[in-house]
């Protein structure tokens, strides 16, 4: 029987690293992911710009509100407010196969191939060697594997004050795309105030993003068409499945779609593997010789509490960054015109690192809002329809809206378990805890204050706070923590599973602590880590 060296549960961001590391160095690797895929919707959006889109097309409303009107959701916006009915298909199936039961923690996951990767917002950070150690990793290893990872995947930033934020110490770094109006307003005032802002530990600057404004390979350079949220039209912004496709053209890679793993033994020699087939809920079995977990802290944390003895039922600890938004107006540019080649991704990162230690540092994301549709704002405002439809028009171009990000730990209140259900095709449902201290509370309060306060500096005011909840952040860690000493329910340093010889975990399962910074760039060099050591005994 045909036994690949390696497994590899899940194709986001983590997994598609780790599987490209095992195959650039010659092993035979099989992935496995949920298969849920739709380029039907993509396919429908003429190569065209949004403003074009709007103006002229007569079937528009079939991507930017969608066959069944899914971009006009009952609810409050909460997680998930980007994803347009383009990549709906990130989310498809979740509900049935990945159940979720909590009252205060509402988190996003995905069983498409290339995971939650298909549409992440593309922000690149390094975590700096104090943050790195906190959360139990190997500092110098990481700053290695963070220069593998941005040339597999293409990054654009500047050289600014936000660069040690950013791309830090990595190198060829593509040129940031240009700037909209407000971007280069609030750029130009941070200049002027740059010391004071500085001595109070806020740096900004623009981010690094996994976005090419230059080919690479077969990828285009970004082409300017505000419609980042809705195509991957010329591969400029990067995608967790273009690797997972690429990497199926190999000789040593095969890719099964279609399958939810829910357990897995070791033997003497191998691992097995039990698979659900999502849609028909058929069971099969796959054997390597050794498995890499890259399900998300979530998806692995399911997986191991069915696998290893004492798992139901069993607590395990959660990160989860809180995260809040605001929506800035910047009275100088009322009822300008929108900046012509908009840009949907963020146009500048704002951190606050306190103390100027780098112990303690949130950052804000800073977008323009224009082709996420009027409506979605619309919601959020005092005003009726058709009022608030002409106020926006005026406000619109002064818009600026903050997404902040705070660093967070391990809580007594933060915790997941498994509990039996046996109205689930796994017949269990992961139950979810996130109740904040209110020492954290207070911390994240007074620290969006202080934005607030720098916000004014900078000439925009802001209009309200939005609290979308815990679990909006997307990103998530913490579920098995990296020990030295040997648990049942942690991860040694170099990604093995305790008291597991050839079960590795990729994701982020084994951060003890979450920086505010975005995850993602982090998440990919670990796996690309853990593959590397998870090659040297096979």
């Amino acid at each position: 029987m045909y036994l690949p060296d390696f497994l590899v549960i899940g194709s986001g961001c983590t997994g598609a690293m780790a599987a490209q590391t095992l195959a650039e160095a010659g092993h035979t690797v099989l992935i496995i992911d949920g298969g849920q895929f739709d380029t039907t919707s993509a396919e429908k959006i003429p190569h065209e710009t949004f403003e074009s889109l709007r103006r002229k097309d007569e079937s528009q409303e079939k991507y930017f509100l969608g066959d069944k009107f899914e971009s006009l959701p009952a609810d409050e916006i909460g997680s998930g407010a980007q994803l347009t009915p383009a990549r709906n298909f990130l989310t498809k199936e979740v509900d049935k196969y990945l159940p979720m039961i909590s009252d205060d923690f509402f988190a996003i996951e995905s069983l498409a191939v290339g995971g939650l990767g298909g549409g992440w917002g593309l922000g690149c950070c390094v975590f700096n060697e104090k943050e790195l150690i906190r959360a139990g990793l190997n500092a110098e290893k990481m700053n290695s594997a963070y220069q593998v990872v941005a040339d597999r995947i293409g990054m654009c930033g500047e050289d600014d004050d936000a660069r040690k934020f950013t791309s830090s110490h990595i190198k060829n770094i593509q040129p940031a795309p240009s700037k909209d109006i407000p971007a280069e307003f609030l750029q130009k005032k941070f200049q002027k105030k740059q010391s004071a802002l500085n001595a109070n530990g806020f740096h900004l600057g623009r981010p690094a993003l996994a976005l090419l404004t230059q080919d690479k390979g077969n990828r285009k350079a970004l082409d300017r068409r505000d419609m980042d949220f809705y195509d991957d039209h010329g591969h400029s912004a990067y995608r967790a499945w273009m690797t997972v496709a690429e990497l199926k053209t190999k000789p040593n890679v095969t890719h099964e779609a279609g399958w939810l793993v829910t357990k897995f033994r070791e033997l003497e020699n191998s691992v097995e593997v039990t698979a659900l087939r999502v849609g028909t809920n058929e069971e099969k079995i796959f054997s390597a010789r050794k498995l890499i977990l890259a399900a998300g802290p979530l998806g692995t944390a399911r997986v191991v509490l069915r696998s290893v003895e004492g798992g139901m039922n069993k607590k395990l600890p959660l990160l989860c960054n809180p995260y809040n938004y605001t929506p800035f107006l910047i009275p100088r540019l009322l009822g300008q015109s929108i900046s012509p080649n908009h840009l949907g991704l963020a146009q500048l990162s704002l951190f606050h690192d306190r103390n100027n230690a780098g112990e303690d540092i949130a950052m804000a994301s800073l977008y323009s809002y224009h082709s996420l549709m009027l409506f979605r704002l619309l919601r959020e405002t005092p005003l009726n329809f058709r009022d608030g439809r002409i106020a926006m028009k005026y406000l619109l171009p002064a818009m600026v809206i903050a997404g902040i990000h705070h660093p967070e730990t391990e809580g007594e209140n933060q915790f997941l378990h498994l509990q039996r259900d046996n109205s689930t095709p796994t017949q269990d449902v992961l139950v979810a805890k996130y109740e904040l201290s209110k020492e954290k509370i207070s911390a994240v309060n007074n620290r969006e204050a202080e934005y607030r306060k720098a916000m004014r500096k900078l000439g925009a005011w802001a209009i309200k706070q939005v609290k979308p909840g815990n679990g909006a952040s997307v990103h998530y860690a913490g579920v098995l923590p990296f020990s030295e000493a040997p648990s049942a329910f942690a991860i040694h340093a170099s990604g093995r599973l305790h008291n597991h010889q050839r079960t590795f975990v990729a994701d982020g399962s084994g951060f003890k602590y979450l920086p505010a910074k975005g995850l993602t760039l982090s998440l990919m060099a670990n796996a690309h880590n853990v593959a590397g050591g998870a090659m040297k005994t096979i």
